[in-house]
């Protein structure tokens, strides 16, 4: 049975954060913790959501969380709690990327449900456990590559330094407001990695083989946004017609994501969680031309043609170009050219390998890799 699900109320404009009050009184958000971090501060886009929060009387009481980590973590998470419940808050803004918005889910279950964070972790069998008693969220993205703002799940990094997955559909925020204008000042290698992290969604969600036309659609032509804009939003960012199709697509890619992902973030959340220095969205954008080549055998990627959709999404001739492209924009981008110069070497396979098989997204790949399917990926992207 196909589950196709779409609850998300989003205010899409330039702009939009002006409605933060509006959304607040209208969920019954009346003392909030706003989730941030340090750069979102100190790019004044916080100071933005607080003088929407008080334009109009009555101004909300606010208590702020800005220490959110480039990777969310369990020890972020318990930090958070500690300020809202202190303050005696009743809801969360997340304003910020997909760290920020993530960290926020996860306080919205910590700060409302007993016991360790990983009860609740999709691999420990905890996405039923995760109750209508979560915390109201109100999501504001500063970036366009995650698109938590409208997806039921987040990704944290526990104590035992397992990057996992948590997801339930009480996680959804009860609003985004995606305001483009709040991603005008990001820089050039951010705009590239999250954009690229964006696409790697659109792309995954396609090639998953659940029955699900219509997030099909969404991601396919999130894809098209996605690949026609990015470049353009990275080498000019004030560029506002790039970085409404960017923050469209990142968007798009995450309404997609109840499709299931695959194995380019099934090896992403796990390299991550070896070395959380990396970037997400960057290794999304090295994996992909392995996994793509890997999936091309996959029995629904054939009978339905995805691969070669996907190019004339791209305005490619041919699903062969894909791979190649898709490197091509990488150096395009000023991204990394593999894994390699980021670091990485084969000495951390064995222990990448035995996370992606234990990853929430290694099992809605269209086709399910072995050990040394993944060893293989990670070679060709070294």
């Amino acid at each position: 049975m196909a589950l196709i699900y779409y609850v998300t109320q989003v205010q899409f404009e330039f702009g939009a954060i002006k409605l933060l009050k509006q959304e607040c009184d209208r969920v019954g958000i009346t003392r909030p913790l706003v989730v941030t971090d340090q750069g979102v501060k100190a790019a004044g886009v916080l100071q933005k959501a607080l003088d929407a929060l008080h334009a109009t009387s009555p101004a909300l009481p606010v208590a702020i969380f800005d220490e959110t980590p480039s990777n969310p973590t369990e020890a972020a998470v318990r930090a958070a709690v500690a300020v809202y419940k202190a303050n005696r808050c009743d809801g969360l803004i997340a304003v910020g990327g997909g760290s920020a918005i993530d960290c926020a889910k996860g306080v919205a279950i910590a700060a409302t449900h007993e016991g360790p964070l990983t009860h609740y972790a999709t691999i420990e069998g905890g996405s039923p456990r995760i109750t209508d008693k979560v915390a109201p969220l109100i999501a504001v993205p500063t970036t366009s590559g995650t698109g938590s703002e409208v997806a039921r799940g987040a990704i944290v990094i526990v104590d035992d330094h397992r990057k996992l997955g948590f997801h339930s559909w009480f996680l959804v925020p009860k609003t985004a407001i995606c305001d483009p204008e709040l991603t005008l000042g990001l820089p050039p290698k951010l705009t590239a990695a999250t954009g690229m992290d964006a696409i790697a969604h659109c792309m995954e969600t396609f090639m998953a083989p659940a029955f699900n036309p219509p997030a099909d659609g969404i991601g396919l032509d999130g894809l098209a946004r996605g690949w026609a804009h990015i470049a353009r939003a990275t080498q000019d960012g004030s560029d506002r017609e790039a970085r409404l199709n960017m923050m469209s697509a990142s968007m798009q890619g995450a309404m997609a994501f109840q499709k299931g992902l695959g194995c380019v973030h099934s090896l992403s959340h796990s390299l991550g969680g070896v070395d959380p220095r990396l970037h997400h969205g960057t290794l999304n954008a090295m994996f992909l031309p392995a996994v793509i080549a890997f999936n091309a055998q996959a029995e629904s990627i054939q009978k339905e043609h995805r691969l070669q959709r996907m190019a004339v999404a791209m305005g490619l001739s041919s699903a062969s170009d894909l791979g190649l492209a898709i490197k091509d924009m990488n150096a395009r981008l000023g991204l990394p050219a593999g894994l390699a110069e980021m670091g990485v070497t084969s000495a951390v396979f064995d222990q990448v390998i035995k996370g992606a098989m234990a990853d929430h997204c290694h099992k809605t790949n269209p086709k399910i890799a072995s050990e040394d399917d993944y060893r293989a990926m990670l070679a060709a992207s070294l």
